[in-house]
């Protein structure tokens, strides 16, 4: 590794494993009959134990310390009141910043007895996130990422969310360059050893669009199918790549 990325990775790292360890608190506690501000509070308790605080909370006015996107929900759902109920699915995302640098994740949980259907995207979403990352090296292109997503999605009859990416992340929560899910190998940025950006697919059982509700935040599916979605947050290294976010379960 050369030297002059060695702090951001070593700094991610250590936020990204944070990040990380607050998803797996919440896979213990998501079950029927949990609010969503109940997995708000775990998330932000865990953070402000592990040294960390939550990048989301009062970002650009955001209220909580998560994300809880549930069902049609694609993504930026607010923590409230609502109770899931058996047969949800629910997509947390978590960001932790510690010394300065951000890790950012999100998983998407069954709770209880989950549809055939439901299953299948929640299972496809993730294979799509881990195809994408799998390609990446040196010298590829972003492009080739987002075609690798979207060739696995479409092929199991689902579709990618494109008015959302994964972008730059680091000592910003985001920045440049914007990673696509979707799109033509060969196209966009080369990417380069040093480089740390997520991917997060957000994929939908029935049409890609989305609009955004009132309330200035939450992103849905304009047919209201389900959405499905899982984030990394990715270092590129001359061989090949890092995974600063992987559960340790």
């Amino acid at each position: 590794m050369i030297e002059n990325y060695k702090e951001a990775f070593e700094k991610t790292r250590s936020a990204g494993v944070i990040a990380a360890g607050a998803l797996d608190e919440v896979f213990k506690i998501a079950k029927p009959g949990i609010r969503t501000d109940q997995i708000d509070n775990l998330c932000y308790e865990y953070l402000n134990d592990h040294g960390a605080y939550s990048a989301p909370l009062f970002y650009r006015g955001f209220p909580k310390s998560c994300c809880t996107s549930a069902n049609h929900v694609v993504c930026h759902g607010i923590p409230s009141d609502k109770i899931l109920k058996d047969g949800d699915i629910i997509n947390v995302d978590v960001t932790a910043l510690k010394d300065g640098w951000h890790g950012d994740t999100s998983r998407t949980f069954e709770i209880g007895e989950v549809s055939i259907k439901g299953k299948k995207l929640v299972q496809t979403t993730y294979e799509a996130m881990m195809k994408g990352i799998k390609i990446i090296k040196e010298d590829i292109f972003l492009g080739d990422i987002g075609a690798t997503i979207q060739s696995h999605v479409e092929a199991e009859g689902f579709s990618v969310v494109q008015d959302f990416c994964g972008h730059g992340i680091g000592k910003q929560f985001h920045k440049e360059p914007n990673v696509l899910h979707y799109g033509k190998k060969g196209t966009g940025e080369k990417i380069k050893a040093g480089m740390i950006f997520t991917i997060e697919p957000m994929i939908n059982l029935g049409k890609y669009e989305t609009k955004t509700l009132n309330d200035g935040w939450t992103a849905v599916t304009k047919d209201k199918s389900l959405s499905a979605q899982f984030e990394h947050t990715i270092g590129v290294t001359k061989d090949g790549y890092e995974i600063f976010t992987l559960s340790k379960n």
